[in-house]
């Protein structure tokens, strides 16, 4: 079974696998470990990876990167606006009003939603895994930024789905991170002490997080978490960028930003300069050839103009900090350590930031590239049975505070209840209690929209079917588990109703009272919230906190003395004064896929990875064409010169050239078979020459073998005739026919290579190897049986093996039989089967 930890960048994807040795970073088929986040779609096939990469500057409106921004938003959305600006290629509305992306494919305008997009992309991750691993890859664990929404996180699951990914888990950056900082460490605190905190800041491409956490033996727990979506590496580029539009504005009168293409390149080259600048503070220079109208442009920049140039982007690193550590409630003191990752945190003057802030330096044990993909394939072989792991676990928190909404049939008001607040631990479960007469709809939002970096505070709503009034007209009592779940995905579990028994000799309210008691018991368990339910009263919402429904990173469920109260209660159920029924729940969330769509995406992404594989058969079939005509034209001016007439040569010359032209001309784009067709007339030209050259090469050792065969068999006969007492023992008649079958073999050997000296090179051979190569196998299976027959073995009589035996009488305890000789044994154990005699 593979374990695999996929890092989905913005920039580059990371893939981790887990193995009997450890954890180890894969590469791809250009061997580079990282991965561009591209996709380039042609006329034919499409190129994801470093081979779209390559295309970003010549196919330029139909190269997709920089869209992992895009996920589970509108296309009417800010964000999706403001990237719009951004991107050289075109986004378009889709049906369901999401954003998705407009290229040209197979020599048509197709729309393509965002979900596919990273399906194709995480597709390509998959296939990199399995020809690394060898076998399939279905189970991962993907990484995604700790401020995605649930739409967001919805949208990636689906991409998931798309690539045919089996998602155990979409873990948060900065948690994968800590879990692979953390379960290496074998000096962690124990369980009863006080925990090591580490800040962990990951500044990558497009967002910078940071996050505390708190790690003792075995177990990490996130403490707070603080993000700026807005803020990476390509702002810094960014600035650079315009800083070099105006300047080449005024010094050569061109507008890059008009010229998507140069702007592109500028973008590249400034990349380039930032990382030079982190290792170098002297003037650095920027050059680019043909940039634009054919014009070398050139300029120069140092790392205090740069600082200089980004002070205001500098100044956002330092509230983030100073937010995570008033929400986990630590000083400065209180951090052991502040681990960095992500690119842009190799620009010396974040790093600067970071430890002007802290008053303390940092560390960079971490691989800044690579720590997020080794710390989702950690995650993986935990959650995986493959794989045992180091008892860990992993407590991830709620980045937005959650509230439920319901109706109330009294004065037509509302009921809210926030059911998970900001930096609530996560995987978690909560039950909560309703008092209903009738079906009702739960609204779940989050509470602070201005917190949360998405422009609808809608996750969803869930309607809870088949509520009904108890047998008296009371009120059913409805309990609604509300869970976030391991994906961070927050939803309705599930619902059921307490349905009340009437049974003789019972009170009809006895289970109530009794579960009202179990609550009054544990008031430090709950959060009780008076809400108005029904006319003319009031009735209760007990939002309950229930550790047993906690969930741990093993799936397990944890139980504490509430669950006790809880059997109790289910024992009440069971002896049938009250019934708990299911009850089915319609969900509506918010940029949710439907079914339906997503099958199509899956099916669409199945056929063109066919269409992918049909076009490198084609193209594989067109290079085997090329490959030949260039190789044989070089042959025949070396090596089968010799094998062919002038004639011919002129001839093979002509056609070879002409199938050149035709492949750079009507060739150009043809289906697979007519390059297959194409390769076998040519093979019918050169196989003939090609085979009397290896004949040539080939022949003389075939025929060297076999007339040092015969002249060994030759020399046995000799050997035989001389009355030699090694072959006294072979039968005459045999002898006499192996001596007529060598006669024959001379003379068949002799009389062909006879005739072969007097051929041509040119002319065809007339034996060939395999010829000689048989003829050498049926000398051997024909004379080696008698040549080589084993002289039979002579029997020694009785009375002699008895001498032999008491000769070699038992020495040092050992018995007889255990040091006779072999020929005794031999004899003995001859006269034994016979039934003669039998030998102790």
């Amino acid at each position: 079974m593979s374990v695999v930890g996929i890092d989905l960048g913005f920039l580059n994807c990371y893939i981790a696998v887990a193995r009997s040795g450890g954890i180890e970073t894969i590469a791809n088929e250009y061997s580079d470990r990282c991965t561009p986040a591209c996709i380039s779609l042609g006329s034919r096939t499409r190129a994801i990876g470093n081979a779209a990469k390559s295309q970003i500057v010549t196919n330029v409106r139909n190269t997709i990167h920089g869209f992992k921004k895009l996920h589970g938003r509108s296309f009417d959305d800010p964000i999706v606006q403001t990237e719009r600006i951004r991107l050289p290629y075109e986004l378009q509305k889709m049906p369901n009003g999401s954003a998705g992306v407009k290229v040209r494919y197979l020599e048509e305008e197709r729309p393509f939603a965002i979900e596919q997009v990273t399906g194709m992309l995480l597709a390509k991750l998959k296939e990199t895994s399995e020809n690394a691993l060898k076998k399939p890859v279905a189970d991962c664990v993907i990484s995604i930024p700790s401020f995605f929404t649930d739409a967001e996180r919805r949208s990636v699951m689906a991409a998931a789905q798309v690539a045919g990914l089996n998602c155990l888990r979409l873990m948060n950056e900065t948690t994968a991170v800590a879990l692979a900082y953390g379960i290496y460490k074998q000096d962690l605190p124990p369980l009863d002490e006080k925990p090591r905190n580490v800040v962990f800041i990951d500044m990558g491409h497009s967002a910078y997080q940071v996050s505390v956490c708190a790690f003792n033996k075995g177990k990490l727990k996130v403490l707070a978490t603080t993000f700026d979506p807005y803020l990476g590496g390509r702002n810094f580029d960014e600035a650079l960028v315009d800083y070099f539009c105006d300047e080449f504005k005024t010094k050569y009168k061109i507008n890059v930003k008009e010229n998507s293409r140069a702007l592109l390149r500028l973008y590249q080259e400034c990349e380039k300069l930032k990382k030079l600048m982190s290792a170098n503070a002297s003037d650095l220079p920027l050059n680019i050839e043909c940039f634009m109208n054919d014009l070398d442009v050139s300029s120069k920049m140092n790392r205090a103009q740069f600082e200089q140039l980004c002070a205001s982007l500098l100044a956002r690193v330092e509230p983030p900090l100073k937010a995570v550590m008033e929400q986990a409630n630590l000083q400065r003191e209180d951090i052991s350590s502040i681990e960095i990752v992500g690119g842009a945190t190799r620009i010396p003057a974040v790093k600067e930031q970071i430890t002007k802030f802290f008053l303390k330096d940092i560390s960079t044990t971490l691989n800044a590239d690579e720590a997020v993909a080794r710390g989702c394939a950690l995650q993986c072989a935990i959650l995986s049975p493959a794989f045992k792991v180091r008892e860990f676990s992993i407590t991830d928190l709620v980045p937005y505070s959650i509230t439920l909404r319901w109706k109330t049939s009294f004065e037509d008001g509302t009921g809210e209840c926030e059911v998970f607040c900001k930096n609530h631990p996560a995987p978690f479960s909560k039950v909560i209690t309703f008092h209903k007469k009738e079906p009702f709809e739960l609204e779940a939002f989050y509470t602070n929209l201005n917190e949360v970096p998405y422009p609808d505070a809608r996750i969803g709503s869930f309607t809870i079917q088949n509520v009904f009034p108890q047998s008296d007209g009371d009120s059913s009592k409805v309990k609604v588990k509300v869970r976030v779940n391991i994906h961070g995905i927050f939803s309705v579990a599930s619902a059921s109703v307490i349905e009340k028994q009437n049974l003789e000799g019972d009170h009809s309210d006895a289970p109530m009272e009794t579960e009202t008691s179990f609550k009054n018991e544990n008031k430090d368990n709950m959060d009780k919230m008076q809400v108005d339910q029904e006319e003319g009263g009031q009735q209760k919402c007990h939002a309950e906190h229930t550790p047993e429904e906690e969930i741990d990173h093993t799936g397990a469920k944890t139980k504490s003395a509430v669950s006790d109260k809880q059997d109790r209660l289910n024992q009440t159920l069971k002896k049938g004064k009250v019934k708990s029924i299911d009850l089915p729940i319609q969900s509506s969330l918010c940029r949710q896929l439907g079914q339906d769509l997503l099958n199509s995406y899956i099916e669409n992404e199945g056929k063109m990875i066919m269409q992918d594989k049909l076009e490198k058969e084609r193209n594989d079939a067109k290079n085997a064409v090329e490959e030949y005509v260039y190789d044989f034209r070089d042959r025949l001016g070396t090596v089968y010169e010799k094998f062919i007439t002038p004639e011919d040569m002129n001839k093979l010359s002509v056609i070879l050239e002409d199938t050149e032209n035709w492949l750079y001309e009507d060739g150009e784009d043809q289906p697979k078979q007519v390059y297959v067709d194409k390769l076998q007339e040519l093979k019918k030209y050169g196989q003939p020459i090609q085979m009397k050259y290896m004949e040539h090469e080939e022949r003389p050792k075939a025929l060297n073998d076999l007339g040092k065969k015969i002249q060994l068999v030759m020399k046995v006969i000799e050997a035989y005739r001389n009355k030699d007492e090694r072959y006294d023992h072979l039968d005459p008649a045999e002898m006499e026919k192996v001596e007529k079958y060598i006669s024959d073999a001379m003379s068949w050997l002799n009389s062909k290579m006879n005739a072969q000296n007097k051929q041509s090179l040119t002319q065809d051979p007339v034996v060939k190897v395999s010829e000689i190569v048989a003829k050498s196998k049926e000398l051997d299976n024909f004379c080696n049986p008698i040549i080589y027959k084993p002289k039979p073995k002579v029997e020694v009589p009785e009375d002699k093996a008895k001498a032999n035996s008491e000769h070699n009488g038992p020495m040092d305890g050992q018995s007889g039989n255990e040091t006779k000789s072999d020929s005794t044994k031999d004899s003995s154990q001859h006269t034994k089967s016979s039934g003669e005699m039998e030998v102790d």
